[in-house]
């Protein structure tokens, strides 16, 4: 067994030993442990389902949206900035939140808030009322993107590229349905926008069924964690009972750590550039709307076949540079032809672009190979992804600004590929092979 393990599970075996959710599962009968861990599998495939959805049914009706409520495209612009700046302040909190009340719950509450947000938006009947109710939901979003590679580093800590791999391939597969059915949905239910986004509110309910009895159960360590067990400020066990001290972790100390942030926002820029305005780019080149959504559902369903083939990929490369390099040029390539034939070569430029936005599952696998614990897991998640999607939050409303002023897609394209360039640059700096422990330990 051991001669089959990939590099980075070697890492995570050889690793400072910390008390995880799946240790603690060793106490439980056969059948209890093996019951928990499907329901966490469950839970971790419905919960990635409902993390996009959310933004890629408003792209696909975003122009709907804005004749419904009056949006100029500057404030449209501010609409699809919106994500990232929540989840860069809500997912601040998520580590605390996790600490108190332990990660299951956490992730069921933000299932709840996602349902309840989705459901109120399109009927909040202004712009003021839209945005506060898809604040709600993208809160909900904003913890469980935190929360999530740490659940899967401490119940499957020898697993990390293959579960990531899983919850990245559930998370591209509810970002490409929302995008392909969204509008065909919106004309059976009568053609009403408002119906349309509503919907969605549904696959959100059952999400929060699964982590129901992870809650309740006092005997999972999902839960048993965060109240029994000497807890970290960062929602895991304290690596004291290691022998570690997880307050020495200074994750602003690290380079890695800080080129993995830049490289998570820009990847998010693009990526939220493309959910936001790629549809309706291919709408004002003159493709049919249904067609338009279609083409980002292709963009978006790229991911659902290399989100699992890259992380575990990444995980047997010492360094994850080639595979950043590779991605970007695709991304080059397909601004380029958005630029020069947007109707024309439509369907190459959006398969380019999915394979490009893929640099979001790379991501989330740096995240659970440049941490050697549980506790600088997810010190780095909220790190990275905090701050990433603060360097996100201009993009999308640069875009909707140029758009506007111009008159034409050239220079928020140009915007796009010129941003290609840094990330390109500071992945291969997040791809070296080192850790955050190594660099951000406090000298005394």
């Amino acid at each position: 067994m051991m001669a089959g393990m990939t590099g980075e599970e070697t890492r995570t075996a050889m690793s400072p030993p910390i008390r995880s959710s799946a240790q603690d599962a060793e106490l439980q009968p056969p059948a209890t442990r093996a019951w928990m861990t499907r329901v966490v599998i469950i839970g971790i495939v419905l919960t990635a389902l409902n993390l996009r959805p959310a933004i890629t049914s408003l792209g696909a009706l975003l122009e709907e949206v804005r004749d419904g409520l009056g949006m100029s495209g500057s404030f449209a612009g501010l609409l699809t900035s919106v994500p990232p700046l929540c989840f860069a302040v809500f997912g601040v909190m998520a580590p605390r939140l996790a600490r108190r009340f332990g990660p299951a719950a956490v992730v069921c509450a933000g299932m709840v808030a996602i349902a309840a947000g989705l459901a109120i938006r399109p009927f909040a009947g202004n712009t003021a009322g839209f945005l506060v109710a898809s604040a709600l939901a993208l809160m909900g979003i904003a913890v469980s993107n935190v929360l999530m590679p740490v659940i899967v580093k401490r119940w499957f800590p020898d697993r990390v590229g293959s579960m990531t791999g899983l919850y990245s391939m559930a998370l591209a597969l509810g970002t490409a349905a929302a995008a392909a059915v969204t509008v065909p949905m919106t004309r059976a239910l009568g053609g009403s926008w408002h119906a349309g986004l509503a919907v969605w509110a549904g696959l959100a309910a059952v999400a929060v069924l699964p982590w129901i009895p992870l809650v309740r159960a006092r005997g999972t360590a999902l839960s048993r964690d965060a109240a029994s067990a000497p807890a970290s400020a960062h929602g895991v066990p304290s690596a004291s009972a290691a022998g570690q001290e997880p307050s020495a972790l200074r994750i602003t100390r690290s380079r890695t750590a800080w080129a993995l942030a830049v490289f998570f926002g820009l990847q998010a820029t693009a990526a939220y550039i493309t959910m936001g305005w790629m549809a309706q780019i291919f709408r004002d080149a003159g493709v049919p709307a249904g067609t338009a959504g279609l083409l980002l559902a292709v963009t978006m369903v790229m991911g659902v076949p290399l989100a699992f083939v890259i992380p575990r990929l990444a995980t047997r490369l010492p360094h994850q540079g080639p595979i950043v390099v590779a991605l970007g040029v695709c991304g080059l390539v397909g601004y380029a032809g958005l630029y020069l034939a947007p109707a024309g070569g439509a369907w190459a430029w959006a398969l380019l672009l999915g394979i490009a936005n893929c640099a979001f599952p790379l991501a989330l696998t740096m995240v659970g190979m440049r941490a050697r614990t549980g506790a600088g897991v997810a010190q780095l998640s909220a790190f990275a992804q905090s701050t990433g999607y603060l360097i996100s939050i201009p993009g999308p409303l640069l875009v909707g600004v140029l758009y506007q002023h111009s008159g034409g897609w050239g220079l928020p394209i140009a915007l796009m590929a010129g941003l290609m360039i840094p990330q390109i640059v500071v992945g291969i700096l997040a791809g070296r092979d080192r850790t955050v422990e190594d660099e951000a330990v406090r000298r005394r």
